[in-house]
């Protein structure tokens, strides 16, 4: 790796307040597995607090927090008890205005996770709608449904849940709750006026204690149409995802966030918002609309395989997207839902199913097929920098700057993912990307807590560790600090120019300021154009970049 401290590409870029998150790095904090500070073994928000030096060190422009809600855990804390507070295991509200000065002394601003899909089944309105009769106002705030046959004893339709079976449980009373994920995950009824004003309130709860912008879960799922006669499963599949669907992508849906924003305007600058929303790219513009929630997450890069043609053309398909939107797209290469990218690199492509990728290896207990971790990790940092290296905001995940792998072989035991307790030998779940991250070389957790954490690391976490890496000039660490270092510095407008290459497995784009970002997909050394090397992610082979690598360069205009 080779970074040049100084450079004078031309004025510095300055966005708009107001815009910070256009081309904004944001780091992701799944807060249970970041760092503990009071030795229970879950991580806490005192614990991310004492790490804002790491965090201002590394180089990011905001943080996202996962929830840190009250939770019984049942879905990772996306089963969410109470919207407007914390969750005793994690801290109490004043360690959330700690955290929030923290980072902001340090300058960089925090997003928070919005969970408005569903509650918790623990949620005082979910409680109180079992104790009520049907057809009571506490039952209109959930989609509550006769059963079928006789007694109500057979649930309304045959509808799968995402986690694995039905999406339909009893109440015992003849009636049965919709929950499109877990069954401690009863979905609110978005056409209730009190249910839209209460979230209203939270939105403003959260602004008013200085969180900058939401990250907004299933923002796709939260209008819903549901029919005297349901439509069966097999039905529900085939039926078109263009805004009429019972239950996802609802044109109404984004009447919602029409009235979000109204409030997220009421503030200086504007509170902004990322939607979740697994939708057709051609409505993903909908999402992010200035009238709407302003940014939208674009998870093509995730799904695809490490080459040339498919990152080429997803980088233009979702720069067109962003131009017709007029917000700025996002970049991600891993998340606490997916198989890190490090380890999805390392592993056979999966001929047009990236999105399946790790399915195979992790129920195989990491075994098979073969994970080349050495080829994944160098694909992972080449990967990376070309993301960096784009316009629009670039979402990182807690520990990638390590270069951590996904886990495969947790035992049953110890895995928390209802995933895998839904689907068994099916789907293992998503615990493998959630371990606790290691901050020294040694000790019970690797210095994520003073005792043994949650989720059990392996021991290759302790040459990972941020202790391991820190004063490594050639680590992934150093790579992130540095390349942050540079994309602060280098970042210009949200234009890109593809460069003519003499190699299909090359792909050279041009910012507007002479940026230039190189990066070899294949396996053979190519000559980089003329202009002055500023970063690499791996070494060059005697003036040549080899394969599976990026460099950054100021080339002339």
């Amino acid at each position: 790796m080779i970074i040049r401290e100084t450079i004078e590409p031309g004025a510095p870029f300055r966005p708009n307040r107001d815009a910070w998150w256009r081309q904004a790095a944001v780091y992701q904090i799944y807060p249970r597995s970041f760092a503990d500070s009071n030795g229970d073994g879950i991580g806490d928000l005192a614990g991310v607090t004492e790490r804002v030096p790491y965090l201002k060190a590394l180089g990011i422009d905001a943080v996202w927090l996962s929830p840190f809600y009250p939770s019984a855990l049942i879905d990772g804390g996306y089963d969410v008890d109470d919207h407007r507070t914390v969750d005793a295991n994690l801290g109490t509200l004043s360690d959330f205005d700690e955290m929030v000065a923290a980072l902001r002394s340090s300058g960089i601003r925090i997003i928070i996770d919005i969970v408005p899909n569903h509650t918790s089944n623990r949620h005082e309105w979910f409680r109180e709608a079992l104790d009520s009769p049907p057809g009571s106002v506490a039952r209109e705030r959930y989609l509550f449904r006769d059963g079928l046959g006789e007694n109500g004893q057979f649930p309304p339709a045959d509808w799968t849940s995402i986690f694995g079976g039905s999406a339909w449980t009893a109440a015992g009373d003849g009636q049965w709750y919709l929950h499109y994920f877990a069954a401690e995950q009863p979905d609110l009824n978005w056409k209730n006026r009190e249910v839209r004003d209460d979230f209203l309130r939270t939105l403003r709860f959260w602004a008013d204690r200085g969180v900058d912008g939401f990250r907004i879960d299933v923002a796709h799922g939260l209008a819903k149409e549901l029919p005297l006669e349901l439509p069966s499963q097999a039905e529900l599949d085939v039926m078109p995802r263009d805004g009429t669907h019972p239950l996802w992508d609802r044109d109404e849906v984004h009447d919602i966030y029409a009235e979000w924003r109204t409030v997220f305007n009421t503030y200086d600058p504007p509170r902004t918002a990322v939607a979740e929303a697994w939708v057709d790219p051609s409505r993903r513009v909908r999402y992010a609309r200035a009238e709407g929630l302003g940014q939208a997450f674009n998870f093509d890069l995730l799904e695809a395989d490490f080459e040339a043609e498919s990152f080429r053309r997803i980088v233009t398909f979702n720069l067109d997207l962003a131009a017709q939107s007029g917000s700025s797209t996002t970049w991600v290469l891993s998340n606490h839902d997916v198989v890190r990218h490090a380890t999805r690199y390392g592993l056979p492509p999966l001929a047009g199913r990236p999105d399946k990728q790790g399915r195979e290896w992790l129920l195989s207990g990491g075994e098979v097929p073969i994970l080349d971790s050495e080829l994944g990790l160098r694909r992972a940092r080449a990967a990376t920098l070309f993301e960096f290296a784009l316009p629009g905001s670039s979402y990182l995940f807690q520990g990638e700057e390590l270069g951590l792998h996904e886990v495969a072989s947790l035992p049953p035991a110890s895995r928390q993912d209802p995933v895998f307790y839904r689907n068994p030998g099916v789907d293992i779940g998503r615990d493998g990307c959630r371990i606790p991250m290691p901050w020294t070389g040694s000790g019970p957790s690797f210095g994520f807590s003073s005792q043994a954490a949650h989720l059990p690391q392996p021991a290759s976490f302790g040459r990972l560790s941020v202790e391991a890496q820190g004063s490594d000039a050639g680590s992934t660490l150093s790579l992130y600090r540095g390349a942050l270092a540079l994309r602060q510095r280098l970042q210009c407008d949200e234009s890109l120019e593809w460069l003519q290459t003499s190699a299909d497995a090359v792909l050279t784009f041009r910012r507007q300021n002479g940026w230039t970002s190189v990066t070899n997909f294949g396996s053979s050394p190519v000559v980089l154009p003329a202009g002055e090397l500023l970063l690499s992610s791996a070494p060059l082979e005697q003036g040549f970049l080899p394969g599976s690598t990026t460099a950054w360069l100021i080339t002339s205009l």
